[in-house]
């Protein structure tokens, strides 16, 4: 995951999210063996995360909560998957980590909602500039997996923000020119990794605060029905069953996006 060493914040590796080159950790593959080998628990549909970290590591939980055949969509072009063809999905589990977008802190709270019946999760692939969607529908007190949808991410409610990310994470001199002068900070002091620090940062200190960030593809996860199209966005990367989490906080000027705030 992320942590602060020295002066300089490391973060997620930049592998494709995607990639079957990621390497799986033994303590990935162990949380996944246990989750695999645990009968998911009835409460665990009252939360869709709940669900779907049992769902992306167990295939036997998969093919019992996916509609066969499946409908793929592809611009103008509608296919099927059934059971045979198939291949178990892990999503962003042997990476470590997971990314969120939302709009709002008030936004953020939608993840404990348990009236929520639908979630969409994307996952942005930058080089083909394509997102995946799942779709999942909680049916008779059940999350099942409805369907798959291939889309230009132009066409995606968040396209401008993922537009200026793909090019904020790969450019760092752009990336320096998109640090609002002041920057908000909160997060590991990079002199004593034992203690935290408030402040605020200048473009030109930025370098020393830097994570490193998703480069390649990326996750979001839309928990209801929510269109809005903002101009603010809170970029989440958050670990998985490690409790770490950063938050970068962005906001649109005319047709350009700052960073405002970094927090870990």
């Amino acid at each position: 995951m992320f942590s602060c060493k020295g002066n300089k914040t490391e973060a997620p590796d930049t592998t494709p999210a995607d990639s079957d080159s990621v390497q799986d950790t033994a303590a990935v593959d162990t949380m996944e063996q246990l989750i695999a080998e645990t009968p998911m628990p009835k409460a665990a549909d009252e939360l869709f995360d709940d669900f779907f970290f049992n769902f992306a590591a167990n295939r036997k939980l998969q093919m019992k909560r996916i509609k066969f055949p499946l409908t793929v969509e592809r611009l103008d072009k509608t296919d099927t998957i059934g059971k045979s063809q198939w291949k178990t999905e892990h999503f962003f589990m042997r990476q470590g980590y997971y990314t969120l977008i939302f709009d709002s802190r008030s936004q953020m709270n939608v993840v404990k909602d348990t009236s929520v019946n639908h979630v969409v999760v994307e996952k942005f692939s930058f080089n083909i500039k394509t997102v995946k969607q799942y779709v999942f529908d909680r049916i008779n007190g059940l999350w099942i997996m409805q369907s798959i949808n291939y889309k230009p991410i132009y066409q995606n409610k968040n396209a401008s923000f993922m537009k200026f990310y793909e090019r904020f994470a790969n450019d760092s001199t752009f990336q320096v020119e998109s640090i609002n002068d002041p920057l908000q900070f909160s997060g590991p002091d990079p002199d004593d990794e034992f203690s935290q620090m408030d402040g605020l940062l200048t473009p030109e200190t930025w370098p020393a605060f830097a994570p490193e960030l998703p480069k390649n593809a990326i996750y979001n996860i839309i928990y209801g029905d929510y269109n809005k199209q903002g101009d603010q966005k809170i970029f989440v990367i958050r670990g998985i069953s490690n409790g770490l989490e950063m938050e970068l906080t962005f906001k649109r000027e005319g047709d350009s996006w700052k960073l405002t705030k970094l927090s870990e």
